[in-house]
């Protein structure tokens, strides 16, 4: 490489938003973590991943689509997108797929912002958010969550967000359950927020761990509003609970408009075969959702009732995780646990400074966690 070549200031180059972004940091992979710290045994507990896995029905259909891998996907979707629109009673022009539902956020970002615009979102909130918004070139309106004292400590302040709706601003985010938190919001809540949002503002609604959630009082589906408010848009994922998250498959429902300015900037493609053929099968597979969410729910308790044993506070959560607190030694831990052959996620970056996050996973994934926590708490023999 030449003395030129090596003195370009190649972040000079690039956009401003991007110049001021933090690349996403996922949780750790297995394979990472041995290669890393020569463990041989690895417990994986930092991604929200489903521990139960796919559906067999799904694991068959994207094993059967890969036989016909020289072939391009089917670039509208049409079988996935008629089984979501089935799934929701909605016509199929209502329907947006994506590379997991995270996509569809990006589309939105790119659709709907921009330079002089401007999203608004709570702070301890999807990474996704920021990134899609100054991706794009356009601001990004941190409001303060709720204190911690409040019923759900550190979750979306509606009325701060409400109040922090401007001519600028286009797009709202809203993640109901939220990550990493875990706090949600009930169906009066959200529902007087968008009765009172600007109808010329895009209301996200990133329901990504939905089906968590749905048993908890109060809790909405907000897919079922989309003829009373044409500007909301409700994503989910296959990545949660259908445990597809390796496929990388999501959609968002709209208004059929918004649907088809999203699919103005979609890439050509973006959901692969295999994709698209395990997401239709695992939507049919109700017995395996049912399955998932009853693990989620049983191992959930056990593992909070776990940390709290451990005198830890627990933020509450209709979410397949749960975020803890351990001060001044979460980093400590959270490598020791790292050493020990337990991966879980820190938050600092979601300015929760302090906090540390665990996926809910199998009784013997969750029962080597918490063991491997006891022997990390100060005190402990």
């Amino acid at each position: 490489m030449s003395d030129s070549e090596t003195a370009i200031d190649f972040s000079a180059l690039a956009m401003p938003g991007v110049r001021g972004l933090a690349p996403y940091e996922p949780g750790k992979p297995i394979d990472e973590l041995r290669r890393e710290y020569g463990v041989s045994e690895v417990v994986k507990l930092a991604s929200n991943e489903s521990p139960l896995g796919p559906s067999p029905r799904a694991a068959e259909a994207a094993s059967a689509a890969g036989a016909a891998a020289h072939r391009y996907p089917d670039g509208n979707g049409f079988a996935l997108k008629a089984a979501v629109a089935e799934r929701h009673g909605v016509p199929p022009e209502r329907v947006t797929l994506g590379n997991g539902s995270n996509d569809v956020l990006v589309l939105l970002a790119q659709a709907f912002l921009g330079p002089g615009r401007t999203a608004v979102f709570s702070a301890h909130a999807f990474a996704v958010y920021p990134i899609a918004t100054q991706t794009v070139g356009a601001t990004a309106r941190v409001v303060p969550a709720l204190p911690a004292e409040a019923e759900q400590p550190y979750g979306h302040d509606l009325e701060a967000m409400l109040a922090a709706v401007d001519e600028t601003v286009s797009v709202v985010f809203v993640a109901n359950p939220n990550n990493p938190t875990g706090t949600w919001l009930t169906e009066g809540e959200l529902r007087g927020f968008l009765d009172r949002l600007p109808a010329r503002v895009i209301a996200v609604v990133d329901e990504a761990y939905f089906e968590y959630a749905a048993a908890e009082p109060g809790y909405p589906d907000a897919s079922r509003w989309l003829e009373a408010y044409p500007n909301l848009v409700v994503t989910r994922s296959f990545s949660k609970v259908y445990g597809l998250a390796g496929l990388r498959v999501g959609y968002g429902l709209s208004h059929p408009a918004v649907a088809d300015l999203l699919n103005r900037v979609r890439q050509p493609f973006n959901c692969s075969a295999p994709a698209q053929e395990a997401a239709a099968a695992a939507l049919a597979d109700e017995a395996h959702t049912r399955r998932a969410v009853a693990l989620n729910d049983e191992q959930r308790r056990i593992l909070r009732e776990g940390l709290e044993a451990m005198g830890l506070r627990v933020l509450p959560s209709a979410a397949n995780f749960l975020t803890f607190y351990a001060g001044e030694q979460a980093a400590q831990i959270h490598e020791g646990l790292l050493r020990r052959g337990v991966i879980i996620r820190p938050v600092a970056g979601y300015d929760l400074a302090g906090w540390l996050r665990v996926s809910v996973g199998t009784a013997a994934e969750n029962r080597t966690f918490l063991e491997a926590l006891a022997e990390l708490r100060p005190g402990a023999a």
